[in-house]
């Protein structure tokens, strides 16, 4: 009876490519090639810093073209290693955020448009800086979680939002006529409270607000222990539970390719204890029927070793 694989046959790398693709992971995976790229990439931000010194950009210019022509090769050499060390499981590269993003930087260097537009390539030179997150991990999970927590904090800024257009409207109904220069419009209004949600200048808003009524003090309390306290807080909750999300996402991606790729001789070994398994099963089987159908011959020839006159008994010897 034929057994059914358990598992899919991969498509059959050429040894070549796999042979290449191992030598350029061995580079990649290098501590010291980590090392160079984050030099270069520390290298090229201190290039971005010398070129806002005007003095320096006129008595250095053509070192510092030079300088720039010179990192983007090297990041041209290191995305190129990145995407050949993939060569074997080209989907694998495909998988992280942080490769494709490294291309679409070296890559956009590249397009005609952006190298004739002098701020979009500063732009794209600036994005090389992010990439220094991807040698470090705690930054790396730090800009995961806030990625993690934009949806909460579009939540926040809904509710932040019309909180201020409340507070601004009846600011404007109260002191609107007193105090024209902060309350003067809806839009006087909501800066003036964006303000005061910082706490800053909150000491005189009182004091003028008191001047005007009595139930100022009411209006900028509750305002104070809402915006400042309440939804200042709710979004700390926000960013702590992404944080913590992020942490154990990075975490499972550190078990995952283990768990993802095992070492062909491990699969291998499964294989052959599966077999051995069922070979084990497949004797203990027939075994049993050999020993069913063994028992009423016994007692059929036994029957006839009595009857015949002369018969010696025979002896029966048990093989282990």
């Amino acid at each position: 009876m034929p057994q059914h694989q358990d598992h899919v046959a991969e498509p059959i790398t050429p040894p070549g490519r796999r042979r290449l693709a191992h030598c350029c992971r061995d580079i990649t995976e290098a501590r010291w090639f980590a090392l160079t790229v984050f030099a270069l990439i520390l290298a090229n931000a201190a290039l971005l810093g010398l070129e806002t010194y005007s003095g320096v950009v006129e008595e250095w210019h053509r070192w510092l073209r030079l300088a720039e022509h010179a990192c983007l090769a090297a990041f041209t050499v290191e995305i190129l290693l990145r995407v050949t060390a993939h060569a074997d499981r080209p989907r694998d590269f495909c998988k992280d955020p942080w490769n494709l993003f490294d291309l679409a930087v070296v890559l956009c260097t590249f397009l005609p448009v952006v190298r004739e537009n002098t701020t979009v390539l500063r732009l794209l030179r600036l994005a090389r800086v992010l990439r220094t997150a991807r040698f470090l991990p705690q930054l790396r999970i730090v800009l995961v979680a806030v990625a993690r927590s934009l949806p909460g904090t579009l939540s926040f800024l809904l509710v932040g939002a019309l909180l201020l257009y409340v507070y601004a409207m009846v600011g404007w109904v109260f002191f609107g006529h007193h105090d024209p220069d902060h309350y003067g419009s809806i839009g006087r209004a909501v800066l003036t409270l964006f303000l005061l949600m910082m706490l800053d200048g909150i000491g005189d808003a009182i004091h003028a607000g008191l001047e005007i009524s009595r139930w100022s003090l009411l209006y900028y309390a509750s305002y104070v222990l809402l915006a400042s306290f309440v939804l200042v807080n709710v979004l700390i909750g926000v960013v702590l539970t992404s944080l913590e999300e992020a942490r154990d996402m990075d975490e499972g991606e550190g078990e995952a390719p283990a768990a993802r790729h095992p070492a062909p001789h491990q699969a291998d070994r499964q294989h052959l204890r599966r077999r051995i398994e069922a070979a084990r099963r497949a004797l203990d089987d027939l075994e049993r029927d050999l020993a069913a159908q063994a028992g009423p011959l016994g007692g059929e020839e036994g029957e006839r070793e009595r009857t015949v006159p002369g018969a010696e008994p025979r002896s029966c010897c048990r093989r282990p």
